[in-house]
């Protein structure tokens, strides 16, 4: 009998190979590379189970469309249905990834539950535990009774087909690393065709059924997701699951969502009951700030439609080597190095022999030029040992000439600050007098350079 032809994949960037390499030819990967079985395409591309049923067999003209606004599914969790952008979209394929242990599973099992207990039963399949360790989770999140149904396999077909006995109205896969397709029984589960297989399979299932899909995903050592990349193109909405260990709140971030808004963000409490869903996470990044301390300024950031307010720290000290430290945790590092050098040139502050030391409280990460202005403004307080006038926020893009640039949704900024008792809101001067800001008692303080921010800023 002749052998099956394989053929090698890279399971980053998925480019296909002849032979065996130890370096990826497209991305330079090494150790990337995996062998699987090279099936031959079908004549029929739509043919099969992954063609999809709305399909006519002809183009149609774009007026002749007529849209269907589908309602959404509550998930039960206000936080979880702001980023899959106002809840769960009937036939949408959602990915889910995060580091082992952060809590994916306990935060679909519980949507689950409350999906089940509202709108009708729910398939909870897991290749991972089994239906006794699931329901001792489940007993220990105080789930009750609800219509759930959890099945302990490894296999789509099997899957699908309980699928079709069920009639869930919501389908969990935890997690698409650990279940196969017959189609590539040679292959193991977990590799790169085995991966893009199960998937397309269940993408195609969920779009014929209009079945919302949730997809537990692993991540690799640098925080991606593991598997092929076009994993994350065929699903609808990836969403990332992040926090620290040491910290009791989780954050949810979508990165990418065809039914709605990116970068949105939902804040989680996980508490000994489960996860908590928190409706104001301005308050809690803000419970435990010292006031009137040299180095802490509180930064309005956005995050997607949201603004929240966070507490960046700065700690400035003398050099004990030949070598100035620069150390941030939450902001990026070359970023931090910029407005330091913007400092020293543009508003004559000595720091190139110093250590800085940067940190936003309770671990969030923000990527936004706008939190410039707050990192500027804590390194000048801690250097000169001086704290920022009190019931004052911020918010600002600095440039390299020292001018202080125009952000967007200024007026949510002003809003939210306001709301928490804010007197003060340092701004670039274009953003003044922003739309909505509705600041009522906070106090718009418009700059234009870096020296008159901090003019205002510190006493």
């Amino acid at each position: 009998m002749k052998p099956a032809r394989t053929v090698f994949v890279c399971r980053e960037c998925g480019a296909h190979a002849s032979k065996e390499m130890g370096r990826c030819p497209n991305c330079d990967r090494w150790g990337t590379m995996e062998e699987e079985p090279d099936r031959p395409a079908s004549d029929d591309p739509g043919a099969g189970p992954y063609g999809l049923a709305s399909g006519s067999g002809a183009a149609r003209l774009y007026a002749e469309i007529e849209a269907n606004d589908a309602a959404r599914l509550t998930s039960g969790f206000d936080e979880f249905d702001r980023v899959l952008g106002g809840g769960v979209v009937p036939g949408s394929a959602v990915l889910l990834g995060g580091e082992p242990g952060i809590g994916k599973s306990t935060l679909l099992l519980q949507a689950a539950a409350s999906v089940a207990r509202t709108l009708g039963p729910v398939l909870y399949a897991s290749g991972e535990e089994s239906e006794h360790q699931i329901k001792l989770r489940g007993d220990r999140l105080g789930l009750g009774d609800p219509p759930l149904y959890l099945f302990a396999e490894t296999c789509v077909e099997r899957i699908l087909e309980e699928a079709d006995r069920v009639q869930p109205v919501v389908l969990v896969v935890d997690s698409i690393q650990t279940v196969y397709t017959r189609k590539l029984l040679p292959s193991a589960p977990g590799g790169v065709g085995q991966v893009r297989e199960a998937a397309a399979h269940l993408l195609a299932a969920a779009k014929r059924r209009t079945l919302p899909t949730f997809l537990v995903g692993h991540v690799t050592k640098d925080g991606s997701l593991a598997g092929p990349k076009a994993l994350e193109h065929v699903v609808d909405t990836v969403l990332y699951f992040e926090g620290e260990r040491h910290h009791s709140h989780r954050i949810v971030r979508a990165v990418k969502n065809r039914f709605g808004a990116v970068s949105e963000l939902g804040v989680f409490e996980m508490t000994e009951s489960g996860l908590r869903a928190v409706p104001s996470p301005s308050t809690l990044f803000l419970s435990e700030r010292a006031s009137s301390v040299p180095g802490s300024v509180v930064l309005c950031s956005m995050e997607g439609s949201r603004p929240i307010l966070v507490e960046v720290q700065a700690l400035v000290s003398s050099g004990a080597y030949g070598t100035a430290r620069r150390t941030a945790s939450g902001l990026d590092h070359n970023r931090l190095a910029l407005l330091l050098a913007v400092l020293e040139k543009r508003a004559g502050l000595d720091v190139s022999g110093e250590d800085v030391f940067l940190n936003l409280a309770g671990g969030l990460v923000v990527n936004e030029p706008a939190a410039d202005l707050g990192v500027v403004a804590a390194v000048a307080s801690s250097l000169r040992n001086r704290a920022v006038r009190p019931g004052t926020a911020v918010f600002g893009e600095v440039g390299l000439a020292g001018e202080v640039r125009g952000t967007a949704r200024a007026g949510l900024r002003i809003r939210e600050a306001a709301q928490l008792g804010f007197t003060r809101c340092v701004m670039p001067a274009s953003n003044c007098a922003a739309p909505g800001g509705g600041g009522g008692a906070c106090e718009q303080v418009g700059v234009s350079t870096v020296e008159e921010a901090l003019e205002a800023l510190i006493e």
